[in-house]
């Protein structure tokens, strides 16, 4: 257990007590902002907010720019998600949990695509030399803006992305020794697996009783 323990948090020895301070602020805000999108609550938007601005800068200041511009994406995203989610005709909300369909899917490949091509260009312009771990930064850069789109629109399959995100950026943080994010990642995996259980169990429901 302590191997586990050290493993995680050796890395903060030497690391500055602000950072540690904001990372632990990230971490509540993120998992709670997880629970709350498993729940179908619109606070999934605020709290999701504090967290990736925080975790933006963290990023910045350590060099990790392509999960920074991706921390920023999530930030606008959940300006929209938060609008749409928002969203009422009479006492009913208009966004309803549903599955993507072939122009939706469609859409998400897209964005994908896109979205490594911006990620790729950062690292590019800022003239960064890319290795293995931001080549797969890339990779779930695309993933889970893809994700957090189908968020914004209660799409069932956002678990699905986020799930398979988050098992990548696990070792992928703890490798760079951000041990406190990648424990939240861990969280994240659970969360989601939840979520998506919760979420298909709701399309169900209506699908019978429509």
């Amino acid at each position: 257990m302590s191997d586990i323990v050290n493993f995680f948090f050796e890395a903060y020895q030497t690391t500055p007590t602000f950072q540690v301070v904001l990372e632990a602020v990230a971490f509540v805000f993120g998992i709670a902002s997880v629970w709350f999108a498993k729940k179908e609550n619109i606070l999934v938007y605020p709290t999701g907010i504090i967290c990736t601005v925080i975790t933006v800068y963290l990023l910045y200041i350590n060099e990790y720019f392509g999960d920074m511009m991706m921390n920023f994406y999530y930030s606008v995203m959940s300006i929209y998600g938060w609008w749409n989610w928002s969203r009422k005709k009479g006492n009913q909300y208009v966004v309803p949990v549903s599955r993507t369909n072939s122009r939706e899917k469609l859409i998400g490949f897209g964005l994908f695509l896109l979205t490594m091509l911006v990620t790729f260009l950062v690292y590019k312009g800022f003239e960064y030399n890319i290795e293995i771990p931001n080549y797969i930064d890339i990779f779930t850069s695309g993933v889970f803006f893809t994700a957090m789109w189908y968020m914004a629109n209660k799409k069932l399959e956002n678990w699905t992305l986020w799930i398979i995100g988050d098992l990548i950026t696990i070792p992928l943080y703890a490798y760079r020794g951000l041990g406190m994010l990648s424990l939240q990642y861990l969280i994240f995996t659970i969360l989601a697996i939840q979520g998506y259980l919760a979420w298909k169990k709701n399309l169900d429901n209506n699908l019978q009783t429509a």
